[in-house]
């Protein structure tokens, strides 16, 4: 009898989940709210002044939620009715056009949806599973948490967003495929290019001249110390050496802390369940 009450016990609070457990975190941006650490700083801004600008434009809230999983909050039925309810809980987009979107990413469960708005022709379900498949899930199979959050933002705003407010249907199938290769190129050339800018940095070093000897030929290096968080603003220093003498020169720099706040609150919108899910 001991063994059938504790095991009836044990189902009855694996399916309450943890006490007093919250139905969805609290949102501190309307546009990033990178709970699972998955963005460096510079990735995490750029997509938030991407969303910045569109919401600013168009009026259109995308917001992207990262948690580490979906298992701390109040338990759902699944990966679609957790996310209907974190969307209609922080009530993105307009409460008319019910025209937001919610691109969430859980790291610990391996699994990821695009929520659209009640808004969204079902229709957009479609290029929404292929973002899904073809962009995102691709790049976090190979671990490039980053470059798939990003790129599948981008995509999520040219084939879904824009073709809605135009009023356009969803792009037919055959193009998709070079949709999404194009805005991988996106992604790595905004890459290479933040690496080409400290190289360049690094080889500007190489043609000044010691203050101390005046030989030509500075090792210049750029240490992070302190990493920014959302709550404090991060250190580091750069170090240049010459490399005829023993000159040296440290020149401390601070980081600035990850997006924290877009301002605002989101518009009230709600969604009925579309969109498209996946798991790596």
């Amino acid at each position: 009898m001991r063994v059938v009450i504790g095991w009836m016990l044990g189902v009855w609070l694996a399916l309450c989940g943890p006490a007093g457990a919250e139905p969805y975190p609290p949102y501190h941006s309307l546009a990033v709210n990178d709970d699972a650490d998955l963005l460096p700083a510079d990735a995490e801004a750029r997509i938030a002044a991407r969303l910045d600008t569109l919401r600013e434009a168009s009026g259109i809230e995308v917001t992207v939620l990262t948690l580490p999983t979906r298992a701390s909050y109040d338990p759902a039925d699944s990966l679609e009715a957790f996310a209907t309810r974190v969307f209609n809980g922080w009530g993105i987009g307009d409460a008319t056009r019910n025209d937001g979107i919610l691109i969430l990413v859980l790291a610990e469960d391996r699994e990821m949806r695009i929520e659209l708005g009640a808004g969204y022709n079902p229709e957009y379900d479609i290029p929404a599973q292929d973002i899904v498949n073809r962009v995102m899930l691709p790049a976090f199979r190979d671990g490039r948490m980053a470059e798939g959050i990003e790129t599948g933002t981008e995509a999520v705003i040219t084939q879904i967003v824009k073709r809605h407010i135009e009023g356009l249907s969803p792009p037919p199938a055959q193009n998709r495929d070079w949709i999404g290769k194009v805005l991988a190129i996106g992604v790595v050339l905004a890459f290479a290019v933040s690496v080409l800018r400290t190289q360049i940095w690094k080889l500007i070093g190489r043609v000044k001249r010691c203050p101390n000897c005046g030989a030509v030929g500075l090792n210049r290096e750029r240490v992070i110390d302190t990493p920014a968080t959302r709550d404090h603003t991060g250190s580091g220093h750069t170090e240049e050496r010459c490399r005829n003498c023993d000159w040296s020169r440290r020149t401390p720099f601070t980081v600035s802390r990850k997006t924290r706040n877009s301002g605002g609150s989101f518009g009230g919108g709600r969604s009925s369940g579309g969109g498209a899910s996946g798991r790596w």
